[in-house]
């Protein structure tokens, strides 16, 4: 079974992937996405961003097509960066950027707790979009470990490994993570509807 999805970014690729082997699924990137106009993240939640580009992507998608949109709630910052974590530091913020504005912005606050949060919105192909959640709670450390994974991972402590998801190896990040069970929960609904 082949599903399409809809994403520029090389480490959530990677772990779309990773995943769906796990899962017998082959996961395709939407042909042509490389020269459409990227959809506008517009919504105000994860769930209505990742319908939006479902939605957006999924018309181009020759079988059934889902996207992702995810991020990290620091509750001390008031749930922030959330639905501008990849643009926290601006636009066209690299993950360094992003995670020297988080640090600056944490400095000196006691309260370190957070999750990361992923919705992943499925276009069936018939005009049905149907969405899945998952989320991972941690804390963010006062300093960048590890060399793994991307975006805020090397700051975001999981105490049950006892390490960052940047130390952990992505096979074992993708068992307990945000992105990982909202994957599985899709690849679930994929096996059973035989999409």
């Amino acid at each position: 079974m082949t599903v399409f999805c809809a994403t520029g970014n090389p480490g959530k690729l990677r772990e779309f992937r990773l995943a769906a082997e796990q899962a017998g699924i082959q996961v395709e990137t939407v042909p042509g996405l490389a020269g459409m106009q990227p959809c506008e993240e517009t919504g105000a939640t994860f769930e209505a961003n990742a319908i939006l580009k479902a939605e957006y992507y999924g018309r181009h998608a020759p079988g059934p097509l889902f996207a992702d949109d995810s991020g990290l709630e620091v509750d001390a910052l008031g749930g922030a960066p959330g639905v501008y974590s990849a643009r926290f530091a601006g636009p066209h913020a690299t993950d360094a950027a992003n995670n020297q504005l988080l640090l600056d912005r944490m400095r000196g606050l006691p309260d370190r707790s957070a999750r990361f949060v992923c919705v992943i919105a499925l276009a069936d192909g018939r005009g049905s979009i149907e969405t899945f959640r998952g989320a991972v709670e941690g804390r963010i450390l006062a300093e960048p470990r590890g060399p793994n994974g991307f975006g805020y991972d090397p700051l975001f402590y999981y105490p049950p490994f006892g390490c960052s998801f940047g130390e952990a190896a992505p096979e074992r990040k993708l068992t307990v993570s945000h992105r990982g069970a909202a994957l599985r929960a899709l690849f679930r609904r994929l096996s059973a509807e035989g999409l």
